[in-house]
């Protein structure tokens, strides 16, 4: 397998993996029924954060970015290479924002498959669509927009001052504990007002399963709001990427 192959492979299994266990807290927290039902949105977060120590550490081979924002964010920055060594061109580029949405994707799949038993006895509609995606605690796209963007620039920021410190470039750069810690982080302290999704693939791979999934009486998969995180952290990548040779030049 060529080089692109084994990042292709890296980043679904990485990005399938912080999937099946970030959205996997949200079922057991969300869903009637379940032993963690009612553990809260602290829960939440710690489990999102070791979704990516976890998938962080399946994915060293690409460098583990996991999540579209910190690709663009690290193209922004002007950056050669990925993590993994690969060139930056529009073929690795895509290559990785490919692989993130397919892992979205699957580990999604794998949670219905987990909790499907707890889908079906689940009587609302929203908290079977708020395990697979995101959505706003006050309902105003322009000011979500600037929760996602803020919340995604102190990721992919952090993520390439880290990087500046080694070599290469991705979650992998500052280590898998250090980027879990990065995610509750955010989450405890930004995560409120939109449930911080941060990462493009992760919102709208898992949405993309809700609406194909035959799950019972799951009701609108919200597409009206899903541009939102979408959107919002690839802005926010892309501007930490643009602003880090400013904000934190290289010194030497």
């Amino acid at each position: 397998m060529d080089n692109l192959g084994v990042v292709f492979m890296s980043e679904v299994v990485g990005t399938a993996i912080l999937i099946l266990l970030g959205c996997g807290v949200v079922a057991n927290v969300a869903l009637a029924k379940n032993k963690g039902f009612g553990g809260g949105f602290l829960m939440v977060t710690i489990g999102w954060g070791l979704g990516v120590y976890a998938g962080v550490i399946a994915a060293y081979n690409s460098g583990a970015h996991l999540n579209p924002a910190v690709t663009l964010g690290l193209v922004a920055s002007g950056a050669d290479t990925f993590g993994s060594g690969v060139p930056v061109n529009p073929v690795s580029i895509l290559t990785y924002l490919g692989a993130q949405m397919i892992g979205a994707i699957l580990g999604a799949v794998v949670v219905w498959l987990a909790y499907k038993q707890h889908f079906d006895q689940e009587p609302e509609a929203a908290n079977k669509l708020g395990v697979f995606s995101t959505g706003p605690a006050i309902r105003s796209y322009g000011w979500n927009l600037v929760t996602e963007i803020i919340g995604t620039f102190m990721l992919v920021f952090v993520v390439i001052g880290f990087g500046r410190n080694g070599d290469g470039g991705g979650l992998a750069a500052l280590g898998a504990l250090p980027v879990a810690l990065l995610v509750i982080a955010i989450g405890a302290s930004l995560g409120g007002p939109t449930g911080y999704a941060i990462n493009p693939a992760r919102d709208l791979g898992p949405r993309i399963a809700h609406f194909l999934l035959p799950i019972k009486g799951k009701g609108s998969s919200d597409w009206a709001y899903s541009w939102v995180p979408v959107v919002g952290p690839i802005i926010g990548g892309v501007l930490a990427g643009a602003l880090s040779g400013v904000l934190l030049p290289i010194l030497g």
